[in-house]
């Protein structure tokens, strides 16, 4: 039982990296301005973009990081 909190826990940690995507979007000023472009698309656009992709492979670092720790965690308490 204690093994599991510790799991729980240590697994909550990993989902504070999603607020670094949330953080980077909602403060609007920071990349409210067009220069500088890559390939004609003002900043504006592709630092949007690039957070999509950066968003996904955090999302992917949080879900192994914490689907790993839980199933241990279970594998354990079935035993």
């Amino acid at each position: 039982m204690a093994h599991n909190a510790d799991a729980n826990r240590a697994a909550k940690r990993w989902l504070w990296l999603l607020v670094i995507p949330w953080i980077a979007m909602i403060w609007v000023p920071s990349y409210n301005k067009v220069e500088p472009q890559v390939a004609g698309f003002p900043f504006f656009y592709w630092y949007q973009l690039f957070w999509v992709l950066v968003s996904a492979v955090i999302t992917a670092v949080v879900y192994f990081k914490t689907k790993s720790r839980s199933s241990n965690a279970s594998a354990g308490g079935a035993r």
